[in-house]
């Protein structure tokens, strides 16, 4: 499922391509992936509106047309966001096309359908993101804000790391990069983790998403970026998809198991303590 890193590649590069295009028209071949709207609805709501800004929130990306007109997609596992040229032809996978008076087009492609489009005005939009946790990008969160919420809880580190209500926008991928990274177990209690182990955390858990930002993401399978390449991150990763190999700091045998909340989670029995 497409991380932070991997949906703020997507917003970014968006908001390059189609910022000030006009929706000519709208295309809804798969309405089951629509939330909160109908294709008529969007039809009504958006066309003939220019795309002012696109950006991200945790693991959504937001398309502004303008005071309250904002859609919503929020990829999941197999959704994504491409641009195509006037002439490309469309994908049979295509679930939302919006037509551009250019005669470009942005799709939302998803093998799965598991992903969705929703569109809210400005009041459902600061709802939405109200039930979402802060940045872990923005100045805000500081080791006091990380530690703050961890020891709050007796759950294990790395499910509250996930948990999108807390902390917007990590998933399993940098959850368990930047515990591995802290040198924490991510099975420990949030609650006994310690003021220098938040610092710690704060700091791995910047650096790991800055640094897949700048390889543009991780693609293992599905992820694309809007121009439908793949993210670069995979062969930086440190312990996901690595369980059973030499621990890149210690040298012992990465340990993979399901234990915490059936996530597939990698570490170092001997480092990360």
């Amino acid at each position: 499922m497409p991380e932070l890193p991997e949906t703020e590649t997507l917003a970014r590069d968006l908001d390059a391509i189609v910022r000030g295009r006009v929706v000519d028209r709208i295309e809804v071949p798969r309405s089951d992936v629509l939330r909160g709207a109908t294709a008529r609805s969007l039809r009504q709501r958006l066309t003939s509106h220019a795309i002012e800004k696109v950006w991200r929130r945790a693991k959504a990306v937001v398309i502004d047309l303008g005071p309250g007109r904002h859609v919503v997609v929020v990829p999941r596992f197999t959704g994504g966001l491409l641009v195509r040229d006037p002439g490309v032809p469309d994908d049979a996978y295509d679930a939302v096309r919006f037509r551009f008076t250019d005669g470009s087009t942005l799709a939302y492609r998803d093998v799965r359908r598991l992903g969705t489009v929703s569109w809210f005005d400005d009041e459902g939009l600061a709802a939405f993101s109200a039930r979402i946790g802060p940045e872990p990008l923005d100045p805000a969160f500081t080791a006091v804000a990380l530690s703050a919420f961890v020891r709050s809880s007796a759950q294990p580190v790395k499910k509250l790391l996930m948990d999108q209500r807390r902390l917007a926008g990590i998933g399993n991928i940098y959850a368990n990069e930047a515990l591995w990274a802290a040198g924490i177990d991510p099975s420990r209690p949030g609650r006994g983790i310690t003021s220098d182990e938040a610092a710690r955390l704060r700091d791995a858990i910047v650096d790991v998403l800055q640094r897949a930002i700048a390889a543009r993401g991780t693609t293992f399978r599905d992820f694309r970026d809007a121009y439908g390449s793949r993210g670069g991150f995979a062969s930086q990763l440190a312990v996901y998809g690595r369980g059973g190999e030499p621990c890149a700091r210690c040298g012992a045998r990465l340990t993979d198991t399901h234990a915490i909340d059936g996530r597939a989670t990698v570490f170092c029995h001997r480092c990360q303590s």
